[in-house]
């Protein structure tokens, strides 16, 4: 609802509001620009409370701005808007949640990490199909159609995190993964607790390291790519290929489809093979997705029209963005184990954040520039997802100490 939503109701913005694509895509900019100088805040709160203490806050920040959004009546109300959306986002959102799984599980934590970070793109995939028929009804509107969803999002996610959720297995008498014997060591201690400061080293080292910023920087060009054309391929549907508004929420949601596929049967691969090598693949789906959006006609490169290929467009970037979507989370994981997870995803996610913020201003901005053609722009994408797939070859795991099961009492 925070973004894949608002992105489908951009051309309902654009008409309403008269704005240029630049202009709409600040509401998402917003969010993301934020929300990337605040998840390394949320991190830190993670890991000194706890990570259910910071959930419950943020979805009631993300409750109560749903709840005003059908009531915005003006572009610069929804650009308010989104910034609290950013600090609900961050603390309730993708990294929290992976922190809070990684708790419940260990030896099947890639397929539950897969997953539930899967839910999100079922949401992409339904939510814009739900409120559709509302939405482009004259007598209804995409006000009727986000209220409907508020409602929803007050029942569903309010109340679960609420009298559900718990912050691990042992708070409830349990073992990760239901063993009755699980092996401690030091990555693998639960965030939320107090870090020593001989941790605080650790921590520094790895902040330091060339595996966070290889991390960083691929997953950053990885989000740039994946966030941009979320972005503006609606609007690209619609205004520059000519579909109809259904047939344009209809594509849309396939990329969310494919994308829940990617990131369930990503995250169970991840569990045979190392998950950099996982990340590695998904990037090349996703470079493969992004170059389907070009044809050559004549010796001009321009962007495709035809339906089918635009089609395979939204399988091939969906399995991409699904599969390196969780595989950066795992990753980090893998990399730098849990003890200070909470920092290293906050840290992460705020370098994603600018780029992927970057990415909606600067792809739109391009378009405007150029008449309403997306050419530059999603070849843009292309090479900076090129660049993420180098990265990715340079990521190696740190070497964190274990300790002894006496210094973890």
């Amino acid at each position: 609802m925070t973004l894949f939503v608002p992105q489908n109701l951009f051309p309902t913005f654009i008409e309403e509001f008269s704005l240029t694509r630049e202009e709409v895509s600040l509401t998402v900019r917003n969010t993301l620009l934020f929300a990337a100088f605040l998840s390394p805040i949320s991190g830190i709160l993670i890991d000194k409370v706890g990570v259910t203490v910071v959930m419950r806050i943020g979805i009631i920040i993300m409750a109560l701005t749903y709840s005003f959004y059908p009531f915005a009546s003006s572009i610069e109300t929804l650009y308010r808007l989104h910034i609290l959306m950013a600090a609900g986002l961050v603390m309730s959102g993708l990294g929290p949640n992976v922190i809070l799984v990684s708790n419940w599980f260990k030896k099947h934590r890639g397929k539950v990490v897969g997953m539930v970070i899967a839910s999100s793109s079922l949401g992409g995939a339904t939510l814009p199909l739900l409120i559709s028929p509302i939405v482009n009804n004259p007598e209804w509107g995409w006000r009727w159609g986000f209220g409907l969803l508020s409602i929803c999002f007050w029942i569903f996610a309010v109340i679960p995190v609420y009298k559900v959720i718990r912050p691990s297995p042992e708070s409830m008498g349990l073992h990760p993964d239901g063993n009755q014997e699980t092996q401690v060591d030091g990555s693998e201690i639960l965030t939320g607790q107090p870090i020593e400061e001989k941790d605080r080293t650790r921590f520094k080292d790895a902040l330091f390291s060339r595996a966070l910023f290889c991390l960083g920087i691929g997953s950053a060009c990885l989000w740039f790519a994946i966030q941009g054309l979320n972005s503006q391929i609606r609007i690209f549907f619609e205004l520059d290929v000519g579909f109809t508004a259904q047939q344009s929420v209809l594509l849309f949601s396939i990329i969310y489809w494919f994308s829940f596929i990617g990131k369930f049967s990503f995250g169970a691969l991840s569990d045979r093979l190392p998950k950099r090598t996982v990340l590695f693949i998904s990037s090349c789906v996703l470079f493969i997705g992004s170059l389907l959006l070009f044809e050559v006609s004549g010796n001009e490169l321009i962007l495709t029209k035809n339906t089918m290929q635009l089609s395979l467009f939204t399988i091939f970037f969906g399995l991409g963005f699904g599969g390196s979507f969780s595989m950066i989370q795992l990753v980090a994981v893998e990399t730098f184990g849990k003890q200070y997870l909470g920092r290293v995803l906050g840290i992460i996610s705020m370098v994603d954040g600018l780029a992927a913020a970057g990415a909606t201003q600067l792809l739109a901005a391009m378009a405007d520039d150029a008449s309403g053609s997306y050419l530059q722009a999603f070849g843009l994408v292309a090479m900076v997802t090129l660049l993420g797939i180098i990265n990715v070859f340079f990521i190696k795991p740190i070497k964190i100490k274990s300790k002894s099961i006496q210094d973890l009492s």
